[in-house]
């Protein structure tokens, strides 16, 4: 059995939920792995962040937003309401907004309103999948003829620079 490491960064933007279609560049990772029968699994570690395999819709909005992804932010929106100000939910609370306080990362700023991002939170609680496997047969990633998979950042409060390890296993 083989190995294969990747990974890849995305820039997510800020004022609204971040959607990326992460499919070519898993391609593309299996192409450079040389497996020919195994799996791969793409993981992100970060909290606010989700994953999910879902068949492309073809129509967007104005602002590029597929319109499946506009749908799940409407239902979002309806079951875990955008968080506009302190104490709108339990989170952060003061041990937590004094944490926070006490960095000195750069991607962690130092500023209150950097961490009103409990909707965030709860939505990618609520959607799961912080990391997705496929099967590869013959040097291919199985996701059918519609299917793609997408990254998406709920925490839309700054720009981010978000990670995606990818590993893949198997038989060359």
């Amino acid at each position: 059995m083989s190995i294969f490491h990747g990974d890849f960064q995305l820039q997510t933007i800020m004022g609204r939920v971040s959607y990326h279609d992460i499919s070519e560049q898993i391609k593309e990772i299996v192409s450079k792995s040389d497996i020919k029968d195994g799996i791969i699994t793409i993981s992100s570690a970060h909290t606010t962040c989700s994953m999910f395999f879902d068949e492309t819709m073809h129509d967007v909005n104005y602002f590029g937003d597929d319109f499946l992804h506009v749908d799940i932010n409407n239902v979002m929106d309806k079951i875990v309401p955008k968080m506009t100000s302190e104490n709108q939910y339990n989170s952060p609370g003061p041990k937590h907004i004094e944490f926070g306080l006490s960095l000195s990362d750069p991607n962690y700023p130092a500023h209150k309103w950097t961490m009103l991002n409990t909707d965030a939170h709860i939505r990618s609680s609520m959607f799961g999948s912080p990391s997705l496997t496929f099967i590869i047969k013959d040097s291919q990633i199985l996701l059918g003829a519609l299917g793609k998979v997408y990254f998406v950042d709920w925490d839309h409060l700054r720009e981010r620079t978000r990670n995606v390890n990818v590993i893949v296993m198997g038989e060359k």
